[in-house]
């Protein structure tokens, strides 16, 4: 069985219907194939509820890549046979890959190399707009930019979602997803993606599958699906990063270890 470490942008403990709901989630995607670990920001990382007014400043991703690079180094360490980084913008992905040797998956990256293999345009409706330029600079990294048809976001989205799954607050949420699913539908989509994880995790806790008649991808079980494929292909021999290249070679692990007590010690607790 592969153990994963699933690191979310999120503080444990703010919204308790999010922690759960990524836990039940894990189950019903890789059942007993796999045993995944969420692991959080510290925190202190930010005061509010969720992590929308930080992550919508670059200059601030920089230190959440820092983070979520580092924290892969402990997961390798620590035995895990995956890491994925749960967040739509895949901070840290490339400088996390070219730390450990295990495979490591992007929320973000896992769904548009998907949909790119699949042929299928899409649209993109969330809650930060501020995202939408780190999105459209990945698509056309992933080479899928010319399947997205747009993107919607919703102003009031972020009050929604920060109420979590009470009655009340649920069939506005989806009121507001459907009408911008119709538009994206209209424009040539032929699904739905979530701009952000935590909008995702609400839907997939409430049973919505589809919007505006599209299928609504599930970019954290795809992710986790697609981490626990890449574990057992690697541990067949179907590919290695054990490669030579600049972002492949390993240098002494005494000399990484220095490096990391010099440079991080901020953020190699926890």
């Amino acid at each position: 069985m592969n153990r994963i470490w699933f690191q979310k942008h999120t503080v444990v403990g703010r919204n308790p219907w999010l922690d759960e709901g990524y836990e039940r989630h894990a189950r019903d995607i890789l059942g007993d194939r796999a045993a995944v670990e969420f692991h959080a920001l510290p925190s202190e990382a930010y005061a509010t509820r969720m992590p929308a007014d930080h992550v919508k400043y670059g200059q601030l991703e920089v230190f959440f890549s820092w983070y979520f690079a580092e924290r892969a180094v402990e997961a390798e360490r620590r035995g895990f046979a995956a890491y994925v980084i749960g967040t739509s913008q895949d901070p840290g992905l490339d400088a996390a890959r070219s730390l450990v040797s295990i495979p490591v998956v992007g929320y973000g990256q896992a769904t548009f190399d998907f949909l790119r293999s699949q042929g299928l345009r899409f649209g993109v409706v969330g809650f930060v707009p501020a995202l939408e330029e780190a999105l459209r600079a990945n698509q056309a990294r992933y080479g899928c930019a010319e399947l997205c048809v747009g993107f919607r976001y919703l102003p009031e989205g972020r009050t929604l979602i920060e109420k979590g799954l009470p009655d009340d607050a649920l069939p506005a949420l989806l009121e507001k997803i459907e009408g911008a699913a119709a538009e994206l539908r209209e424009a040539g989509a032929q699904a739905i993606v979530s701009g952000e994880g935590i909008p995702c995790e609400l839907l997939w806790r409430a049973g919505i599958r589809r919007v505006a008649g599209l299928p609504l991808i599930d970019s954290n079980g795809l992710a986790l699906a697609t981490a626990n494929l890449q574990a057992d292909l690697l541990a067949a021999g179907v590919w290695s990063r054990e490669a030579p290249g600049y972002l492949t070679d390993r240098a002494p692990v005494e000399e990484v270890d220095r490096l990391r007590a010099l440079f991080g010690p901020a953020i190699t607790r926890g």
